[in-house]
């Protein structure tokens, strides 16, 4: 038992694996080799430098994003012109990556704290039994108004009533007076920051006139991916257009709403009550993303990508080996040229006694 472990241990750190280079005329294995290294070959070649592009390093960009909005609206309600400016329509102040253009909104003016009937198809009754208590939404004073035949509230006075949406009198585009320069187009002047909104709508591939009723969400991406091998003059952004959510057409029957809205209130004195206008604002919520990749050579990742290439050769190898030892029919025959073994007793064993060479047969 003792000498087994002796000479394992001897065995181990007094042996020494070279590799042997036989020479194998073999049609099938020939191809079988070429075949493999011609493919690895163009997977570096094509792949990996050309379309991965590893011999360049890369890094983001850390950036920030500056908007302004310029035009006015006009609209029309019952009789009553309004002209809405930027300071009116955009939500928050601009200047933000992310802001709301108000296309479309429903106002209740002159709402005082108080009580008063609910609207009809709401918090409907028959009695005062009905209207005991409150809900998420009402604080219902437990009185059933005969009139109406619902519930009386306490909350701002008279409620909204946002059932049915006015269609919203914004143009599709903005009047060249307003602004002076280009406008973005993808053809004609894709390098231009001036976008118009009927323009957004359209390229993200939403509606315009039912986007600006029931408002909805679209991102813009700023592409930034530059090649500095070349040629700074050449790095150029890309926008894209993307239509996020509030497409009423969509068939996702768990979406909790249509459209994208949101309210807002303006406090005032009158006769020293506190009253206040309130406005159900529907708009297009545009969210603005850059997105940055910068590449240029490195001589480390492109040694890196050559050296995993060279690696990668090493598969043809081990593929023939296992044709030649394993599945030819003259297998023993190859492993006898393959594998020589020496023998350390001799007294030169570098001499050609000291070596033995197990079963060479020519055939």
């Amino acid at each position: 038992m003792k000498s087994h472990i002796t000479n394992a241990f001897s065995d181990f750190f007094f042996e020494y694996e070279t590799p042997r280079q036989v020479l194998v005329r073999n049609k099938r294995v020939g191809v079988v080799c070429r075949l493999i290294q011609l493919l690895v070959l163009a997977y570096i070649i094509g792949w990996v430098f050309i379309y991965e592009k590893g011999y360049q390093s890369t890094d983001t960009a850390v950036s920030s994003v500056f908007t302004k909005m310029k035009g006015v609206g006009y609209t029309s309600v019952n009789g009553y012109e309004r002209i809405w400016d930027v300071a009116d329509y955009v939500f928050p102040p601009q200047g933000d990556a992310s802001f709301v253009v108000m296309t479309n909104y429903i106002i209740t003016e002159g709402q005082t704290l108080g009580k008063c009937p609910e609207l009809k198809g709401k918090n409907n009754c028959s009695s005062n039994a009905d209207c005991e208590g409150g809900n998420l939404k009402r604080q219902m004073t437990g009185v059933c108004v005969n009139t109406t035949k619902t519930c009386e509230v306490l909350a701002w006075c008279p409620v909204e009533d946002d059932h049915i949406i006015p269609k919203s009198n914004l143009v599709d585009g903005i009047d060249g007076g307003y602004i002076s320069k280009c406008y973005y187009d993808p053809k004609d002047a894709p390098l231009c920051p001036i976008f118009r909104l009927g323009d957004i709508v359209k390229l993200s591939g939403f509606n315009f006139e039912t986007i600006a009723k029931v408002g909805g969400a679209i991102g813009i991406v700023v592409d930034w991916t530059c090649n500095f091998d070349v040629s700074v003059k050449h790095c150029k952004p890309k926008y894209n257009f993307h239509g996020l959510y509030g497409n009423p057409e969509e068939t996702d029957k768990a979406r909790a709403s249509v459209g994208y809205n949101f309210r807002y209130a303006k406090y005032y004195l009158e006769d020293k009550v506190q009253k206040r206008t309130l406005l159900k604002v529907f708009g297009i919520r545009l969210d603005i993303i850059v997105q940055s990749l910068a590449r240029k050579f490195d001589i480390i990742p492109t040694l890196t990508t050559i050296g995993s290439g060279v690696g990668i050769f090493g598969v043809a190898t081990v593929v023939c080996d296992l044709m030649l030892l394993y599945l030819l029919p003259k297998r023993e025959f190859y492993k006898n040229m393959k594998f020589k073994h020496t023998d350390s007793h001799p007294k030169d064993p570098d001499s050609e006694e000291g070596s033995v060479e197990t079963n060479v047969s020519k055939k």
